[in-house]
């Protein structure tokens, strides 16, 4: 069966997703919401399948997936043709999409991208999601590559281990006074990034042998500011290793289970495409993550 499927159908899809919905694309494509509305639809009874749920902002069915993944690989296939070929006299850089979770980000991730060389003409457009959940933006063809807690590859897709990052239980010294490990984790709150955070119930699991974090929780969705509610003492939490060490050091912070850490496995997912910024991409990441990671 040849679907046969119009470039510029296919391209006005995926500017629907980038933007959100069918008045922004148009917008963007400098078309009417109706060309876009009939393009969609082209699209739709050429494939026999709904690909878009029309919503604000719009969500794409598991068919809809599949096209935005084609959409966006033909993209980066053509923004790596013209270059190569000397044709990007536009000047425009190309754009990637990667998924990435919070700590990283604030942390060792950021300055790996700093290796890619410049002449590669790559901007990195970063999507912020927890470690286990980046892999859906990879499976709705949202992102090229993510950095994933999961060692299972997203269909298309390939993996390498990063390293592990090591988390460690803190709390501002005032807070924990000399109460004991137990009594920390039973009267004091704790601290969450949001609500897939489960790595503060899964230590205490861990040093109890059962039983999640009792207390009351606070929900601070930002790295930075996560580590600053721990040090003000609204609660304890898990604080990536290379963050809390020196406030460690400083006495700004104290590990309530020395010898206890918490490590989460990190693992960069690439769509399979023979693409030069890809490639760079990776290799920058990876050794980045080896100077950074356990």
């Amino acid at each position: 069966m040849n679907l046969d499927l119009p470039l510029e159908h296919v391209r006005t899809l995926l500017a629907i997703v980038d933007c959100g919905t069918l008045d922004a694309a148009a917008a963007a494509l400098h078309v009417t919401p109706s060309a876009v509305s009939q393009r969609v639809k082209a699209l739709e009874q050429r494939t026999g399948r709904v690909l878009l749920i029309r919503s604000k902002p719009v969500q794409l069915t598991g068919s809809g997936q599949v096209v935005v993944r084609y959409a966006r690989q033909l993209a980066r296939v053509e923004e790596d043709l013209t270059t190569e070929l000397g044709m990007s006299g536009s000047g425009a850089p190309s754009t990637l999409p990667i998924a990435v979770n919070a700590d990283s980000l604030s942390t060792w991730f950021v300055p790996a991208l700093a290796r890619v060389p410049d002449e590669l003409g790559i901007c990195f457009e970063l999507h912020r999601a927890d470690e286990g959940h980046t892999t859906s933006l990879l499976r709705e063809g949202r992102v090229m590559a993510a950095v994933t807690s999961t060692p299972d590859p997203v269909q298309g897709c390939s993996v390498r281990r990063l390293g592990h990052m090591r988390y460690l239980a803190c709390v501002a010294p005032r807070r924990k006074g000399r109460l004991p490990l137990e009594q920390v984790l039973d009267e004091l709150p704790v601290l969450i990034f949001d609500n897939h955070d489960d790595l503060q119930d899964a230590f205490a699991r861990k040093v109890r042998r059962g039983g999640g974090a009792p207390g009351p929780r606070h929900r601070v969705p930002s790295s930075e500011g996560f580590v600053e509610a721990i040090q003000v003492g609204l609660g304890w939490g898990m604080v990536p290793r290379v963050q809390a060490e020196p406030l460690l050091r400083s006495g700004a912070l104290v590990d309530i289970a020395p010898g206890h850490g918490m490590d989460v496995p990190l693992h960069w997912q690439q769509w399979k495409l023979d693409s030069p910024a890809l490639a760079a991409v990776a290799r920058a990441v990876q050794e980045g993550a080896e100077n950074a990671l356990d």
